[in-house]
């Protein structure tokens, strides 16, 4: 894979992929390759890997349909 050298670059664009990566729990590379690689070729990922990934950073494993179904049930029998 080729390595490519960005210079003169603002602390700001080397600093705000860090920090978003730190924020998505992966490497700063990773998230310098999916900041070019999205306007050159759009977004590959399905509505389900982004809530997957939203779930996983947000650390919940909670299914609100179940919760609200029961809402619903218990409203009906009322």
């Amino acid at each position: 894979m080729a390595q490519l050298t960005v210079r003169k670059a603002s602390n700001e664009v080397v600093g705000a992929p860090k920090c978003r990566a730190a924020a998505n729990r992966r490497p700063a590379e990773a998230e310098h390759r999916d900041i070019q690689r999205a306007p050159l070729f759009g977004e590959a990922e399905d509505f389900a890997t982004r809530a997957e990934a939203l779930r996983r950073r947000l650390r919940s494993s909670v299914d609100s349909s179940e919760i609200i179904r029961t809402d619903r049930d218990r409203d009906i029998a009322g």
